[in-house]
């Protein structure tokens, strides 16, 4: 389990994952993340914004000259996940800064990180268990390489959709923000939202079972099966309901399934059942093409012996 603490002080502000320390994180990944915090209520508390754009006070962070571009979440694909295991996936960005910007130095923290809901009042937030690393390409330019790490124990099935991803980059400078005293006018801050977009989905499966087994030429065949979806709210398989359902065959000879033969609707509990005329020995198996929030399944074909 994955402890949150937020920042009461930002007000209106975007809580993200920069608040929240996986338990079994090393202390220097927790202390950066408390470190986050306490910039954040710095540079956007005092201004009473939600995106910080520059220092109003002796006693704010500076501007950092720092841009993200080239944000990639799972190489573009979405984020699938069950309702057991943690699911990684990279994500990768470059980074642009001003000449006398340290992005190498210690206390210099630079992630992007994805939240849910809107700018000003996102719902949940995602993150890596460990800061992304970065090389330097140039004087000016580094990539980056993270992870976003999700666990659905901390899901919701309202969860499912688009996430935004958004970037900060934090200038510590040697300033250690447990001090009351710490001089936040020498700490460097910047965040860019907007950077990109991503797909998180409830993984699904889908069975298929026909027969009888073996069966008569001309005789009907009866194809039952279950289209079911993880469920974050129990952490539990749930049937999906009334979804389009594609019944396929391929013969025996044959590693190609056919068009769709007909198109079947899942039960009130996600159950499908049709019938077919015997043909041929060959392969039966259901096709789910997803939905935004749940991707495609395909079944594993089941053989029929037709005699």
């Amino acid at each position: 389990m994955r402890i949150r603490a937020t920042v009461a002080a930002v007000s209106g502000a975007l809580a993200l994952s920069a608040f929240a320390v996986p338990a079994a994180q090393a202390d220097g990944s927790a202390h950066h993340r408390a470190d986050i915090a306490k910039v954040l209520d710095a540079a956007r508390a005092a201004s009473g914004k939600a995106a910080y754009t520059g220092s109003t006070g002796s006693d704010e962070p500076y501007k950092l000259d720092l841009s993200f571009s080239n944000v990639k979440v799972n190489s573009g694909k979405p984020i699938v996940v069950g309702t057991t295991h943690r699911v990684s996936v990279p994500v990768t960005y470059t980074v642009n800064h001003g000449a006398s910007v340290d992005i190498t130095a210690d206390d210099f923290l630079m992630p992007v990180e994805l939240y849910r809901g809107s700018y000003d009042e996102p719902v949940n937030f995602l993150f890596g268990d460990d800061f992304p690393s970065c090389t330097e390409t140039s004087s000016t330019t580094a990539t980056c390489k993270g992870t976003i790490d999700v666990y659905p124990q901390e899901l919701m099935n309202e969860d499912a959709g688009t996430w935004k991803a958004i970037g900060y980059a934090i200038a510590l400078n040697g300033i250690d923000p447990e001090d009351d005293n710490a001089d936040w006018s020498k700490v460097g801050y910047t965040e860019q939202d907007a950077l990109a977009t991503t797909k998180l989905q409830r993984y699904a499966r889908l069975t298929v079972n026909a027969s009888p087994e073996p069966v008569k030429k001309g005789k009907t065949i009866t194809v039952t099966g279950l289209l079911s979806r993880a469920n974050w709210d129990t952490g539990k398989y749930a049937g999906y309901t009334v979804q389009p359902v594609g019944l396929q065959f391929r013969t025996k000879s044959s590693s190609t399934y056919t068009s769709t033969l007909k198109t079947v609707k899942s039960d009130s509990k996600g159950n499908l059942k049709t019938t077919t005329t015997a043909t041929v020995d060959g392969y039966f198996r259901y096709n789910f093409a997803g939905t935004s929030t749940t991707p495609a399944v395909k079944a594993t074909g089941d053989y029929v012996d037709v005699q």
